[in-house]
C-alpha cells in the first residue's frame, strides 16, 4: 500500500478498552464520562427567511449599480467599434460624439455609485438593522436561560 496525499487517512479503529498488563498491578480508575453538550435551541422563526429576503436585497442593489456603470460603458464600446462614423461625427464645432460620450462615463459612475447609496439606505440598511436587532434580543434571551 503506497502513500496518497490526497487520500484522506484510513478510519481510527477504536482500540480494544484498556487493561492490566500484569496481574498484580491494581485496576484501573474508571474514565470519566463525558462532559455533556449543552442542547442548543433552534433558531426562532422567520430568521432564515429575514435573511433570504437581506440577501435578495442586496443583490438588488449590486446588479441596478453594476449594470448602470457597466452598460453605459458597453453601449460605450459597442458605438466604439460598429458605429465608428457616428462616433466620429461632431456635435457643435470641433467637438466629435465620442468624446462627449467618453466624458459622460463621470457622471454615469456618479449615478451608479448615488443609485447603490439609495438602494443601501432604503432596502438593505433597514433589513440589516431589523435582523442586527433580531440577533441582539435572542443572544439576551439566550444569556438569560
Amino acid at each position: 500500500m503506497t502513500y496518497d496525499p490526497y487520500q484522506p487517512p484510513p478510519p481510527r479503529r477504536d482500540a480494544s478498552p484498556p487493561y492490566a498488563s500484569y496481574p498484580w498491578q491494581p485496576p484501573l480508575p474508571p474514565q470519566p464520562p463525558e462532559p455533556r453538550r449543552p442542547t442548543v435551541p433552534p433558531a426562532p422563526l422567520g430568521h432564515h427567511s429575514d435573511l433570504r429576503i437581506l440577501r435578495s436585497a442586496y443583490r438588488w442593489q449590486r446588479r441596478v449599480a453594476t449594470l448602470t456603470a457597466l452598460g453605459y460603458f458597453t453601449l460605450f464600446l459597442i458605438l466604439s467599434a460598429y458605429a465608428p462614423s457616428f462616433m466620429t461625427g461632431t456635435v457643435t464645432d470641433g467637438l466629435p460624439r465620442g468624446l462627449l460620450l467618453a466624458l459622460g462615463q463621470v457622471p454615469v459612475t456618479w449615478l451608479a455609485i448615488v443609485l447603490y447609496e439609495g438602494t443601501a439606505r432604503r432596502r438593505v440598511d433597514p433589513l440589516a438593522a431589523l435582523i442586527r436587532k433580531q440577533a441582539e434580543l435572542d443572544a439576551k434571551r439566550g444569556a438569560a436561560r
